[in-house]
């Protein structure tokens, strides 16, 4: 991911696990010098759900621009390369205006789909689609052994999203998504200068502010939650219900759980999936990527301020 010439047009970057302090940091670089807060995490698009996905407040939005929060209904369907394209739209608004574009998020897919391009993989044959979709992960993953067996390999066998977009792809463009994954298409990295970013706290520290953040969450947010699952236009199997925060309330509206649980629970699942986010913004991004383990704001502002002179 390559942070192009000094002479281009910036953007700032902000990423790393959730609960590190990315919203807070970007939402001051904002305010000092005149940007705009652009979302890169997939469930802060949800309308549904501000609370619960820890979307800045509305006060927050009203101390400087905020693009590609909450503007998507959990009933529909988004991507990362529906947010890629909104994503340039949004840094290419705050250009015209005179203003800094910052995104900030912890989707690396997003960002790496914003930045290097996407694969350029056809649109999938919607009979194919539907019958890879019935199958049980088991034997989808059977099938994609015999028809890409070097997918099949890299997959984890029960991970049903991955194996069956595997499979569909070679089997609607008989090729494996492999071979498509090696061309890149639509990426800006070669129109901006990149400055980034990343936040990797002291995982104690990370921990302990899940863990109050998150008891917070569930009590502030059981309305909203209330609200989505009440619905009954939005698929079982839609994103926003898989939100950290929704199952837990679920579970605890319907008597199976109790607060207690409902919180330990969602703590461990914020843990599990910061832990990942750590993982992957730590060994994915390029060397030159700017990373810090510090917490405090004022050492944060200095390190992203040397990254386009301000």
């Amino acid at each position: 991911m390559n942070m192009g010439s000094p002479d281009l047009p910036v953007v700032a970057l902000i990423a790393g696990p959730t609960a590190s302090g990315k919203s807070a940091l970007a939402l001051a670089l904002a305010e000092k010098h005149r940007g705009t807060v652009i979302n890169a995490d997939s469930m802060q698009v949800y309308a549904d759900l501000r609370i619960l996905t820890a979307r800045p407040t509305r006060d927050e939005e009203t101390r400087a621009p905020h693009r590609l929060f909450g503007h998507v209904d959990g009933a529909d369907s988004y991507s990362a390369a529906r947010w890629a394209i909104e994503a340039r739209a949004a840094i290419a608004e705050a250009q015209h205006e005179g203003r800094l574009p910052i995104l900030v998020g912890g989707t690396g897919l997003y960002l790496r789909t914003l930045i290097e391009g996407i694969a350029p993989v056809p649109e999938i044959d919607a009979a194919v689609r539907s019958e890879v979709r019935a199958l049980p992960v088991a034997d989808a993953h059977a099938a994609l052994a015999g028809a890409d067996p070097e997918a099949a390999a890299r997959l984890n066998a029960g991970d049903t999203t991955r194996v069956a977009r595997a499979l569909e792809v070679v089997r609607s463009t008989g090729r494996p998504l492999a071979h498509w994954q090696q061309q890149r298409v639509g990426g800006i990295a070669g129109e901006i200068h990149l400055a980034p970013l990343i936040l990797l706290p002291d995982r104690d520290w990370l921990g302990a502010r899940i863990d109050t953040r998150f008891a917070e969450m569930l009590e502030a947010g059981r309305d909203e939650a209330k609200a989505l699952l009440a619905r009954t236009d939005i698929p079982t199997d839609a994103p926003v219900l898989r939100a950290i925060g929704v199952p837990e309330l679920r579970a605890l509206f319907a008597g199976e759980s109790d607060v207690v649980q409902a919180a330990a629970a969602g703590a461990l699942a914020t843990r599990q999936y910061a832990k990942r986010q750590y993982t992957w913004f730590r060994r994915q991004p390029p060397e030159d990527w700017q990373k810090t383990d510090a917490t405090e704001m004022n050492v944060r502002m200095h390190l992203i301020e040397t990254k386009f002179h301000i």
